[in-house]
């Protein structure tokens, strides 16, 4: 009996020394290392982009900084010349046209020669001069034609500044004042002009029910064109933020609103949590840093890079 005994405990130490070495000779790989279940997850939520490819994607990097949210009224105008910087050249006596000396889009100099006339009362020419600098932006005159001081012969505007009609339907009307901020889009791909109401309109269109709001704006680097179509964002409100990023910065990713943060050579998927936003800002208030580079326009593009898996992939 005490020999059974002694044999069924030699049975279960052997049994209980052979399962812990074959746990201590299984291989390792079955079951992930803490580290490398971080470095996958970590791989999962960011994408390697180089510098040549972020050129050639044309992705936008930016830096996360205080900014101004406004609450604006979005407007449509047009772009006319300063009617007080504009002059109608007439002929002074009534002939025919000898010669013309400048054409529509040529600038000009005070006392430049616009073109000569032959005076019908003396059969002399006399020379007909602009009387201001600027730029011909019409001519109603040929060679060869018959001019009187009934009719101007050239137009001339200076378009060192313009005016921007802006329409203002009456439900608005009340909305807007002298002296509010408009930051006008000249559509060109540059920043925004900012200009100032200067003028309101005392009577409205009934064709359209709406009035005209005004600014004068400098146009020194002529991106504003008379007679084109333009749109800007009045100022209503303004609400000053600690840290904010564009709008386009925002992607949807795994259900989780992210902004793409650069890191090295890397972008990663940074959580986020936004406030107030304007159409052009988006308040941060969890997720990104002031001074933090992220991606802006088309940062889409970094969130189908991330969708393709390419995290090792320049």
């Amino acid at each position: 009996m005490k020999a059974f005994v002694r044999y069924s405990v030699f049975i279960v130490v052997a049994l209980g020394l052979a399962y812990g070495g074959y746990r201590m000779l299984a291989p390792a790989a079955t079951k992930p290392a803490p580290s490398e279940k971080a470095e996958k997850e970590e791989h999962a939520d960011s994408v390697t982009l180089s510098d040549a490819k972020i050129e050639t994607a044309g992705i936008e990097l930016a830096t996360a900084s205080a900014g101004v949210l406004r609450d604006s009224l979005l407007l449509n105008g047009i772009v006319q010349p300063n009617q007080e910087s504009l002059v109608q050249v007439t002929p002074r006596f009534p002939g025919i046209v000898r010669d013309v000396r400048k054409r529509i889009g040529d600038r000009v100099q005070k006392n430049d020669v616009l073109a000569l006339i032959e005076s019908n009362q003396s059969l002399t020419q006399y020379e007909l001069k602009a009387v201001l600098a600027g730029t011909v932006i019409d001519r109603q005159t040929t060679l060869g034609e018959y001019v009187s001081e009934q009719k101007p012969a050239f137009v001339i505007a200076d378009l060192s500044t313009v005016w921007i009609d802006f329409s203002v339907y009456r439900r608005d009307l009340k909305r807007v004042s002298i002296g509010d901020q408009v930051f006008i889009d000249p559509a060109d791909g540059g920043s925004p002009i900012e200009a100032k109401v200067s003028y309101l309109s005392p009577v409205g269109s009934s064709d359209t029910q709406s009035a005209i709001a005004r600014a004068v704006v400098t146009n020194s680097e002529q991106r504003l064109r008379p007679g084109l179509f333009i749109t800007a964002r009045l100022t209503l409100s303004e609400k000053k933020v600690t840290v904010a990023v564009k709008s386009s910065a925002l992607q949807i990713w795994e259900n989780r609103t992210v902004v793409f943060v650069r890191n090295g050579e890397k972008f990663d998927a940074r959580d986020v949590e936004i406030g107030a936003r304007d159409p052009d800002l988006v308040e941060i208030t969890f997720g990104v840093l002031e001074g933090d580079v992220y991606a802006a326009r088309n940062s889409f593009i970094v969130k189908a890079e991330l969708g393709k898996g390419s995290g090792d992939n320049d």
